[in-house]
């Protein structure tokens, strides 16, 4: 297992729990820029324990360019907001506790042994050389994975926005000239602040993450960041850490070698287009892959490793086509930015909206509902409507 983040640590607690032998590879003291959102069926789905949760939002407040507020009431829920650095933490100290072992550096190259074994060279956090010889490799070391292309040499890295954020000392409640609730995000939909992407405000309990993504080269996300603290009033806010790194926006065509290696988490690109989601998919896809190698192993059948793809793609790949083509149309200048917001007031589409994200399936219910969301999509995209 190379990366110790939510796809490495849940694949290798899995496989761990499953009487392997396994070794997680992770490198000490990097934190991924990250709102740290995680949706009731992550909860569910991967025992996620309440002491985690430092926020739990009950409204997602949409900006417009023009500073149009579009409350969206979280209806029957709530989403739970973790810290990644402590969460990470958690879930690598749970494999571990599984029977995973902890091995701290960083991944340098991955190499065959005389008798064909996949074996991942890293440097210790002591800084020494050191090898481990594995079956199966499961790669899940972040979207710029040099590993991952010497395994797939036929493709290159996911298409990625790079993600900018600052952690900043919560304010008070109440405090003067604040635009800040500690149970409400606030997703920004502005071309100064990004021009292709979104900016945000997500709390997290005693902190709060302050940030923006483009995909533009030469964008200035930290200006763009210092922006949204200004007009928020948070520019005065403490800041405990910086933090940036690219953020896939498409799952690869393939993730893994026909051989011994699959590809997990954003090595494999699984962040949802639009809105950015990844921690949630990044566990799953951790789950799925952790399955393949156990097919794989069972059955001797290394084509069983293509089945982590297979199934999530059964499952996510329409949601992840929808939201890449509403994050071509609808975030690509302030005026298809108004209008998205404006549709945002809709009650079908907050619903709707909701209820796919906090169960991680497409609505397939109240057919009248999708049939008005369409045609308000329509007339907005034609500019028919008003903004």
């Amino acid at each position: 297992m190379v990366g110790g983040g939510p796809a490495g640590a849940t694949a290798a607690d899995d496989l761990a729990r499953a009487g392997l032998s396994v070794a997680m590879l992770d490198r000490a003291g990097r934190i991924k820029p990250c709102g740290g959102a995680i949706p009731p069926r992550a909860i569910r789905d991967f025992a996620i324990p309440d002491h985690l949760l430092k926020a739990k939002i009950t409204c997602a407040d949409i900006v417009s360019p023009k500073g149009r507020r579009v409350p969206m009431p979280v209806e029957n829920g709530f989403v739970g907001m973790v810290d990644r650095c402590e969460f990470d933490e958690w879930l690598r100290q749970r494999a571990a506790a599984s029977g995973a072992q902890r091995l701290t550096g960083e991944a340098e190259r991955l190499e065959r042994d005389a008798d064909g074994l996949a074996v991942i060279a890293y440097r210790s956090k002591a800084g020494a050389p050191a090898r481990v010889r594995a079956r199966f490799v499961i790669l899940a070391n972040g979207a710029r994975s040099e590993l991952a292309r010497q395994a797939i040499p036929s493709q290159d890295h996911p298409r990625c926005v790079f993600a900018y954020h600052e952690i900043v000392k919560a304010p008070a409640p109440g405090a003067p000239g604040v635009t800040y609730e500690a149970t409400r995000c606030d997703v920004i939909y502005d071309g100064r602040t990004s021009p292709d992407f979104y900016a945000w405000i997500f709390p997290h309990g005693e902190t709060a993450s302050i940030g923006t993504g483009s995909a533009r080269k030469g964008f200035g996300l930290r200006p763009a960041t210092a922006e949204v603290r200004r007009r928020m009033g948070l520019d005065a806010a403490e800041t405990i850490r910086r933090e940036g790194a690219p953020i896939p926006m498409k799952p690869l065509k393939r993730w893994d070698n026909g051989r011994d290696v699959v590809l997990a988490g954003d090595t494999a690109g699984v962040v949802a287009p639009a809105s950015g989601e990844g921690i949630y998919y990044a566990m799953l896809g951790g789950r799925l892959a952790a399955e393949a190698v156990r097919e794989a192993l069972a059955s001797g059948d290394a084509r069983a490793l293509a089945t982590a793809r297979q199934r999530f793609m059964k499952d996510h790949g329409k949601v992840f086509w929808i939201l890449g083509i509403m994050q071509t149309f609808w975030y690509r200048n302030d005026w298809t930015r108004e209008h998205f917001v404006k549709m945002c007031e809709d009650k079908d589409v907050q619903r709707l909206t909701w209820e796919s994200y906090m169960n991680k399936e497409l609505v397939r219910r109240d057919p009248l509902a999708h049939v008005k969301i369409f045609f308000k999509d329509m007339a907005h995209l034609l500019g028919l409507a008003r903004a």
